[in-house]
């Protein structure tokens, strides 16, 4: 596997559409990160790391409208990939539906969302766009 952030956003839209309630993927500590950011902005319910094996697991609750039974997360893309990265500056930062979406960016301070690599006044990789 070439790029694990892809397969992480694969795996949690395959399981979106199959409208699982627990999602499990491999751990590592990038994708615990981005991770804790969808925790934070509201995007699933809830997760827990699972030491077993090698590298261990990530167990997330994905998040439901309990009236309409919809995701929370209506999209997610890849947009760094190995073959071409993509860096911006913080002026550059992009802005996913005006605001309303989240976009996840790898900086030399962490892995943050777009508004806190704005106000932090610091670029890096923009790994993926979620709304």
């Amino acid at each position: 596997m070439t790029d694990p952030i892809a397969d992480y956003l694969t795996r949690m839209r395959n399981a979106i559409m199959a409208k699982h309630r627990v999602l499990e993927v491999p751990a590592s500590n990038l994708k615990k990160e981005i991770t804790k950011i969808l925790l934070d902005k509201g995007y699933i319910l809830n997760y827990k790391f699972v030491e077993d094996g090698p590298q261990g697991t990530i167990k997330i609750a994905l998040k439901y409208d309990p009236v309409n039974k919809v995701n929370a997360i209506k999209r997610l893309s890849r947009i760094s990939t190995p073959g071409l990265r993509k860096y911006v500056g913080y002026k550059d930062m992009p802005q996913v539906l005006n605001g309303l979406g989240i976009a996840i960016v790898s900086t030399s301070k962490g892995v943050m969302t777009d508004k806190e690599a704005r106000d932090l006044k610091v670029g890096g990789e923009v790994l993926c766009f979620i709304y």
